[in-house]
């Protein structure tokens, strides 16, 4: 997929430096290095968000939770009821 967007940002002397060195030791052009950098950044905070975890104890707990039946609450029971009654 061809490239079309923009993406324009205001960085001091000192990190223009800094990046356009990174980019020349990663043997990359510096449109390069910075769109991996981001995109790289970006999926790992997408993933970061997308994860849970546990603990040994929660792990245990949420291990034990899904080998008990299950059991609808009152409320539960008085949504799909409410469901039922509208058609859902």
């Amino acid at each position: 997929m061809p490239a079309t967007a923009r993406l324009d940002l205001r960085l001091s002397a000192r990190d223009r430096e800094r990046i356009d060195r990174a980019a020349a030791l990663a043997g990359l052009p510096l449109a390069v290095f910075v769109r991996t950098a981001a995109l790289r950044e970006a999926d790992k905070t997408v993933s970061a968000e997308a994860l849970a975890t546990l603990s040994l104890a929660e792990s245990r707990r949420f291990l034990a939770a899904l080998g008990r039946p299950f059991a609808a609450n009152t409320a539960l029971r008085r949504a799909m009821k409410r469901g039922d009654a509208l058609g859902v």
